[in-house]
């Protein structure tokens, strides 16, 4: 599985990309807000300091609108996917972007259909968004369940999940064992990956009996 980070912090992206598990970043019109910077800026600053795709989301709903910004945002950088929402004129612009050669990233998926229609639209990747789901009783990680399902029936579809609205490391795990490709965390979430407190223990317990041994490896 791929390990995108979602924020527009570039200190907090360059920290983490140094532990050499970040495959990927996602921003939104409401992380590039907090930056209080300009997007292409931010997603120049961001493109330049991983390889990997940098998604960058559009905020016009209209086809014409969408097709600008998208233009726009993908002359940036090679590695930017230019985000789209779920919406009819979001998939007539999926298309008409990926056939440009873009990256494109449908973005508030919500549904298998919705999944399916994304990748018939030519989507690099679909955004579910799981912690939202589950925030209204619903299953987020059935969706997920349901779109690897569908995109593995039809080997002719390279759309990739994107498991976003990512809560916890729980998330992390089932997105995983279900097979989807991308998981793209908050970089509290990708932090809280490594912790265990028995890790904590064994470590402090080995540390213990080593200074009892008064002696040093070097």
């Amino acid at each position: 599985m791929k390990f995108f980070v979602d924020t527009a912090d570039i200190a907090e992206i360059r920290a983490l990309a140094s532990l050499g598990m970040v495959d990927g970043v996602t921003t939104n019109p409401s992380l590039i807000a907090k930056s209080g910077r300009k997007i292409a800026e931010v997603i120049a600053e961001i493109c330049a300091a991983i390889p990997g795709p940098v998604s960058a989301e559009v905020t016009a709903t209209d086809l014409d609108g969408m097709l600008k910004e998208g233009r726009f945002l993908k002359s940036i950088a090679p590695n930017v996917a230019v985000k789209v929402p779920l919406t009819m004129e979001g998939l007539r612009a999926c298309r008409a972007l990926a056939d440009d050669g873009a990256m494109v990233n449908v973005t508030l998926c919500f549904s298998p259909a919705q999944a399916l229609l994304a990748a018939k639209a030519g989507a690099a990747f679909v955004s579910p968004f799981v912690g939202r789901l589950d925030d209204v009783g619903h299953d987020g990680m059935g969706l997920i369940r349901d779109i690897v399902t569908i995109y593995r029936n039809y080997p002719a579809l390279r759309t990739e999940v994107l498991v976003a609205s990512v809560r916890h490391p729980v998330h992390v795990v089932e997105a995983a064992k279900l097979g989807a490709h991308v998981a793209t965390l908050p970089p509290a979430v990708l932090r809280a990956l490594f912790a265990h407190p028995l890790t904590d223990k064994g470590l402090a317990a080995f540390l213990a009996d080593w200074a009892k041994t008064g002696q040093s490896i070097l």
